[in-house]
């Protein structure tokens, strides 16, 4: 049996003549840029995660840059990013000018870790930038607590983290903002990029809202230098549709989590670590294995789909050799590029191909 890493395709299917009919209302409605399917979704996105304010952007990139920007992040600033991540939240940094200062995770959650923050803080650090990575929650409390002692602003990603939960309240508006990405894999997904920043600090919404349209709020009055950012009412109508499945279909991931995790205990993998205070939205299920080019190498050869996340941590990459990084310096992130592999995870994969990874992981594992 073939086993996709992701079938993108299966929630249109799933869903499909509801997308359609919001498509094409959209289309219908003349508004191209803006307008009601944009405000909408803006104030049911912003329901759905328990903040006040949110505000659409073109992608989760934008997200990230804009919302540091609202924030007053400029050149010479530094911020803190964890080691083990996308390079998007290292690029954000960058874009501003500011230079991203990598602290390592923990090693049992692959999130940042809040005991290495304080020594990594200088006198020009302005923020914490912690990211929801695979869909698990940040230890958010102490990482807030530090950042309320030295004044810090706190700017969560948390493109793979739609509906998670810390300590029982959503993700969206924990720290000062937190960005987000509707790239077409992600839990919430558009059909095509998109992204949206919420937050309960209006002054911080408004100069977002600035940001993404040219700096304007009337039309050929521009009160600052902004960019063009704007989220496509097609997507948001696209994404009011989604939003409204969001939660049965993280229902379904944990389920399929469920199974990984209790069937595949003892078979020699390390299983994600959740602690008792996070309630994941598993948009990835990540493995830790010794040999994970070899396992991987089997189960493609089993007809079973996997990906790497990510392959070269950011302090490697070449966008990042001035920063005058090597191997060795951020070992935990670079043990997670060497070993971590992450099994197929999607809310339309059903029991027979969840079972089919399983038996595959187990094969091969075992030789």
């Amino acid at each position: 049996m073939k086993v996709p890493f992701l079938d993108v395709g299966a929630a249109y299917r799933e869903i499909q003549s509801e997308l359609e009919a919001a498509i094409l209302a959209s289309l219908r409605s003349g508004w191209y840029i803006g307008g009601e399917d944009v405000d909408a979704f803006e104030q049911e996105f912003a329901a759905y995660t328990e903040t006040q304010h949110c505000v659409g952007v073109a992608n989760g990139l934008d997200a990230l840059h804009l919302a540091l920007l609202a924030m007053e992040i400029g050149a010479g600033d530094e911020v803190i990013v964890p080691s083990n991540t996308y390079i998007a939240t290292w690029l954000a940094v960058s874009q501003c000018g500011a230079i991203p200062v990598p602290v390592e995770p923990v090693a049992s959650t692959y999130n940042l870790d809040p005991s290495k923050i304080e020594a990594a803080i200088t006198d020009r650090t302005k923020a914490i930038l912690p990211v929801h990575l695979y869909g698990q929650p940040a230890d958010l409390d102490p990482i807030l607590e530090i950042a309320r002692k030295h004044g810090l602003r706190v700017l969560e990603d948390a493109a793979q983290a739609h509906g998670a939960r810390y300590k029982g309240r959503r993700i969206g508006s924990h720290g000062d903002a937190v960005a987000w990405s509707f790239y077409p894999s992600k839990n919430l997904g558009a059909l095509g990029d998109a992204g949206a920043v919420t937050t309960n600090d209006l002054e911080l919404a408004e100069r977002v809202r600035l940001l993404r349209n040219y700096g304007s709020r009337v039309k050929y009055v521009n009160e600052i230098q902004g960019y063009n950012s704007r989220l496509d009412p097609v997507q948001a109508a696209v994404l009011r549709v989604k939003l409204r499945h969001l939660d049965e279909w993280n229902a379904r991931r944990t389920v399929i989590a469920g199974r990984y995790r209790a069937e595949l205990e003892g078979a020699g993998l390390v299983l994600p670590h959740v602690p008792d205070w996070a309630n994941p939205v598993w948009h990835l299920f990540v493995v830790e294995y010794g040999d994970r080019d070899g396992l991987q190498g089997a189960l493609q050869q089993a007809g079973i789909g996997t990906q790497i996340h990510y392959p070269i941590p950011p302090h490697l990459q070449s966008a990042y050799r001035s920063a005058g990084f090597g191997n060795g310096d951020f070992p935990i992130a670079e043990n997670s590029a060497n070993r971590l592999l992450s099994l197929p995870m999607g809310p339309q994969q059903d029991d027979e191909a969840t079972t089919a990874v399983i038996r595959a992981v187990i094969a091969a594992v075992r030789g």
